[in-house]
């Protein structure tokens, strides 16, 4: 197990948002955020307040008092803005110490059958090959259960968004949720241009997976209101009338509305309100939201209209050695600390890659050395997900050139916001500030071969 890992402001970021959660059932303000963030950068309050358009008084005594005191209590010893960082680290890294020894826990338990099926798709619920985060499963599943909750799951493709989606959501339903998925992906284009048919849309599915009868034609009154206005009256007055309880309901992929401008900010506008109304109303606190997306959010909105600067905030990062170690137990695969690092020193700690790899070596009993020979073959076992990702490049002369790039470039490389969403997206790179590089070494010497 390596605990010698990097404790970044993102993973300290995590931490803080799980602990304040479970001392008081709410998660950061922004500017309770923009407070942890200046001090991780060991910024004044006067620098910060500068910044965020406060008094310098107002964030030291009133919120920064308050903020330190909640996160005092949840770990129970005084911090402060001095000391925060390595109270932090501390609880993060016995999170993973106990995190390793409940993997450990149910690998003795999974290795006692037989479990291998070719790794496609999402995670199944029953599945002993899913990995949990460090903190994440749990937050997530304390945030679900509270009235008008919602969660941020931000991810790159073939993370894992919509495996954690599905347990989010049987924790929901173990709680008496009636529960609601989508993917983004699945709809027409035709329907995604046209704010009006995408809300029609929405209310339709939503009907359905709740076992309601469609009445979108009797609430919908085209003559006085608004699409989103229509919208908001057929969730009040009929859907959450007519259940009994909670509903979660989960959108996958909703990136895929980011190049819609003429429709995102209704949209996300709508969604925003009705997180809002869930503080205030106790009907609309029945409704719990998960959205789920690949990349930053490149668009621009208002910032009182996005959902994006509300509820939990959820990234998805790679796999560390530790996880890529307790997958190859679950595998049954003898390794020791040189073959998980020779792995990731090919694919990283890319969820699906990894898995893929495991299977391929477990199922036709191949050594390590073998396998890495073969991976970057045009048979190998990287050769369907490689081709998906070339063709999807071939359709952009543009992003194939500044990819090319990216692969031939032995340092980042700075690209425009809309290359960065869009091979972000697909999943081919990792980004720092305004530059990128290839995701892992598998991607820059197949790239580098077929460019």
């Amino acid at each position: 197990m390596n605990l010698n890992r990097e404790f970044t402001w993102e993973k300290a970021q995590q931490t803080v948002e799980s602990l304040v959660f479970q001392q008081t059932g709410k998660h950061l303000s922004d500017i309770e955020i923009a407070i942890l963030r200046g001090a991780w950068d060991n910024k004044t309050y006067e620098e910060i307040a500068e910044a965020e358009g406060y008094t310098s008084n107002y964030l030291s005594k009133d919120v920064g008092s308050k903020l330190w005191g909640n996160i005092s209590a949840a770990l129970q010893e005084k911090v402060s803005k001095k000391n925060f960082k390595a109270a932090l680290e501390r609880t993060w890294r016995k999170q993973i110490q106990d995190s390793f020894t409940k993997d450990q826990t149910q690998i003795s338990e999974s290795l006692t059958k037989e479990n291998l099926t070719f790794p496609e798709g999402s995670v199944p619920l029953d599945s002993s090959f899913y990995i949990e985060r460090t903190g994440v499963e749990s937050v997530c599943y304390e945030t679900i259960v509270k009235p008008g909750s919602l969660i941020r799951i931000k991810a790159a493709k073939w993370m894992g968004k919509t495996s954690l989606i599905n347990r989010i959501l049987e924790q929901g339903r173990s709680q008496g949720h009636k529960t609601v998925y989508l993917d983004f992906d699945s709809i027409e284009r035709s329907i995604l241009k046209d704010l009006d048919k995408l809300l029609r849309w929405l209310c339709v599915m939503v009907s359905r997976q709740l076992g309601l009868k469609n009445q979108v034609k009797d609430y919908w009154d085209t003559d006085i209101l608004g699409s989103n206005d229509n919208c908001t009256v057929y969730f009040e007055e009929y859907l959450l009338a007519e259940t009994d309880g909670a509903i979660s309901i989960a959108l996958d992929n909703i990136d895929r509305l980011f190049s819609y401008e003429e429709i995102i900010e209704d949209f996300f506008g709508m969604l925003r309100s009705w997180h809002e109304k869930g503080k205030i109303y106790d009907c609309w606190a029945q409704l719990r939201l998960i959205l789920a997306h690949s990349t930053e959010v490149y668009v621009s909105l208002d910032i009182n209209q996005s959902p994006f600067n509300a509820g939990l905030p959820i990234l998805l990062e790679e796999f560390n050695s530790s996880q890529v170690e307790t997958l190859a137990y679950l595998y049954k695969l003898d390794w020791g600390k040189s073959q998980i690092t020779k792995l990731m020193d090919l694919v990283g700690g890319h969820p699906y890659l990894v898995r893929l790899a495991m299977y391929q070596i477990k199922a036709q009993n191949l050594t390590l050395e073998q396998f890495l020979q073969e991976a970057i073959s045009e048979t190998g076992i990287y050769s369907n997900p490689l081709l998906r990702l070339f063709n999807i490049l071939k359709q952009s002369p543009d992003l194939s050139s500044a990819f090319a790039k990216v692969v031939k470039s032995a340092e980042s490389v700075t690209l425009n916001s809309l290359q960065i969403y869009q091979l972000h997206s697909i999943g081919l790179v990792q980004h720092q500030h305004n530059s990128v590089f290839p995701r892992c070494k598998l991607y820059r010497d197949y790239f580098n071969r077929v460019f």
